[in-house]
């Protein structure tokens, strides 16, 4: 299903961007930058809500006049036309083929940009342009990382002109690309570089390689255990916080990410996000549950005392009392308790 493509004496003409909180903006100053006879074919991912049916397209088509479509799976790639990723769906490259699919999460994202970028790199290697515009946390860096070992061109907004410059800077920890730029110099400097024939240069070992395919195989259906994910990492003690299966530390360079055995993918900014977010969720529902003890020994003490039974109304009263006093304390944790990711530690760090 996914293979290498043949780019011997093929232009770099695979345009994949990523964009999150902000990204509407910066993509909208992109694709308007863009010659109206651009050549390339342009996958966009953008974080939206899965319940939301994005308005991206439509978006696009009004700033460029370059037609913009949700792709269909198993949709042939035209020349000259933008495709964005439907929501709560996958969209990954196949050769000459858009693979839209609902596979597992990844960053707590679907779709997810490092889904899209890795499958860009592992089918079409070194015809591979990546971009990064505005967002938040790290979704993205492993991909573009990838798309640079496969020989592709790596592009990063530049910080100061996000609307959210945290994504962006994120990745600069991990990709040092080839170009940082306003977005509205994306359009002509994109212009110009698929008008290159790629360099093959391609820095992956075999085993990694091996791992990149079959990562971008179980973003398109749960089977992750079956790939042998198991295998391609270090087991760890914690768990997944979408699913409770079991994780795996995959490394990449100075990068470390996590995957479980269901398939669920996380960079290590994202992982702490969604764990500190978890543990706060739990809080308040040790709060709710102790706050029912407290309303039950309650109603059981007014039983009691209807039955003129004193003493055990008393008990019972005091119970309540325990448990009020507990909930009050779990309720102050809740308010302290500190959500925390990549983006915490840099707006902590530049402050």
């Amino acid at each position: 299903m996914f293979n290498f493509s043949k780019s011997k004496g093929k232009a770099r003409d695979i345009v994949v961007v990523g964009a999150s909180a902000g990204g509407v903006e910066a993509l909208k100053q992109f694709v308007k930058s863009l010659p109206k006879d651009f050549k390339g074919s342009i996958f966009i991912v953008l974080h939206i809500p899965s319940y939301s049916e994005t308005r991206l397209p439509w978006i696009l088509e009004k700033a460029c006049n370059i037609e913009a479509v949700l792709p269909l799976d198993g949709e042939e790639i035209e020349p000259g036309k933008i495709y964005v990723a439907p929501n709560d769906h996958h969209m990954l490259l196949q050769e000459g083929k858009v693979v839209v699919k609902r596979g597992p999460k990844e960053n707590r994202f679907r779709p997810a940009i490092d889904a899209l970028f890795r499958s860009a790199a592992y089918v079409y290697g070194s015809r591979v342009i990546g971009v990064i515009l505005s967002g938040l946390l790290d979704d993205g860096a492993s991909g573009l990382w990838t798309i640079q070992q496969q020989g592709g061109i790596t592009i990063i907004q530049k910080p100061e002109d996000a609307e959210q410059p945290q994504l962006p800077k994120n990745v600069l920890q991990y990709v040092t690309p080839d170009y940082i730029v306003d977005a509205t110099d994306m359009g002509p400097l994109i212009a110009g570089l698929i008008k290159e024939l790629p360099h093959n240069k391609n820095k992956l070992s075999k085993e990694e390689l091996s791992r990149l395919k079959s990562e971008v195989i179980i973003a398109t259906r749960d089977n992750a255990f079956e790939m042998g994910i198991m295998e391609m990492g270090e087991l760890r003690p914690f768990t997944c916080p979408e699913c409770a299966g079991t994780l795996v530390r995959l490394k990449e360079a100075d990068m470390i990410r996590f995957r479980c055995h269901t398939g669920h993918a996380y960079t290590a900014s994202s992982l702490a996000s969604e764990v500190t977010e978890t543990v706060e969720a739990r809080l308040w529902q040790c709060m709710r549950a102790l706050e029912e003890v407290n309303m039950l020994m309650n109603n059981i003490s007014d039983h009691y005392k209807e039955l003129h039974k004193n003493e055990d109304s008393k008990l019972y009263i005091e119970k309540a009392k325990h448990a009020a006093d507990r909930a009050r304390t779990i309720h102050d944790l809740v308010l302290q308790h500190e959500q925390f990711s990549e983006d915490s530690r840099l707006n902590k760090k530049h402050k």
